[in-house]
């Protein structure tokens, strides 16, 4: 199965932790790049790694969360080799995958409900990539 790489602040903590569990009761395997409480923190700290170990190969994918969404996918959309897509609802995470190929969902952990995180996280996982005419498109992305 699987392995994901995830991510979080503060603010995206226990949401992070309940969706790592989630992930291992469905079969995946998890590595937790932080934080590890609730005290403040800097997203860039936990994304960075995140990143990195999704880029190598080390991770197949990631999950990351902040307050938002928007500085922690600010920060893995630096990394040449990541797609990180920002969701709040399913739909965006199956388009996301189906014609970007992101390889990091994106969750805003302060805007959604734990169910709502589930079901993103679902289509997320269940989407799979078109490719054809979104590979071209995706070939075109990175800075060179």
């Amino acid at each position: 199965m699987a392995k994901i790489a995830f991510a979080g602040d503060h603010a995206g903590y226990e949401l992070k932790k309940h969706l790592m569990d989630r992930a291992v009761s469905m079969g995946y395997e998890v590595k937790d790049f932080g934080t590890f409480s609730e005290d403040s923190c800097d997203y860039p700290d936990y994304a960075h790694p995140a990143a990195e170990a999704v880029e190598s190969g080390d991770c197949d994918f990631g999950i990351a969360m902040c307050g938002t969404g928007n500085g922690i996918q600010m920060t893995l959309n630096k990394h040449q080799g990541i797609r990180a897509a920002l969701c709040w609802q399913p739909e965006l995470a199956v388009l996301a995958k189906e014609h970007n190929n992101a390889n990091i969902l994106v969750l805003p952990a302060r805007f959604i409900t734990r169910e709502m995180a589930d079901k993103i996280m679902d289509a997320y996982l269940e989407a799979k990539f078109e490719g054809g005419r979104h590979q071209r498109r995706i070939d075109k992305i990175p800075v060179k």
